[in-house]
């Protein structure tokens, strides 16, 4: 049985838009204690990890081969679920949480 996979490059862009972060923390050591601070990331860092928590995501998948399995997280993607969208949640959490650092930045 073979499947046949159509891919839209523009719908894949607005999928990895989807996981791009535009937030994210970063440690900072302020005298003797480590921070977490958030710090606004550019469009073009946000997507670098989109596309490696993607990638990431489906390298841990078992499968055929990693078209499927690619192929499969961006749909995970597209419904908001998946590796990359609970990476981008945790982070935005942590950045909201540590908001009364952010003077650190």
């Amino acid at each position: 049985m073979k499947l046949k996979i159509e891919i839209n490059s523009i719908r894949v862009l607005q999928v990895i838009r989807g996981a791009t972060l535009d937030i994210a923390v970063k440690a900072r050591r302020v005298g003797r204690s480590t921070h977490q601070v958030p710090i606004e990331i550019g469009s073009r860092q946000g997507k670098t990890l989109a596309i490696r928590w993607l990638l990431g995501a489906s390298r841990k998948r078992t499968g055929r081969n990693m078209t499927f399995k690619l192929s499969f997280k961006l749909v995970d993607v597209t419904k908001g679920s998946g590796d990359a969208i609970r990476k981008k949640k945790k982070t935005h959490r942590m950045a909201k949480a540590n908001k009364a650092f952010a003077h650190f930045h």
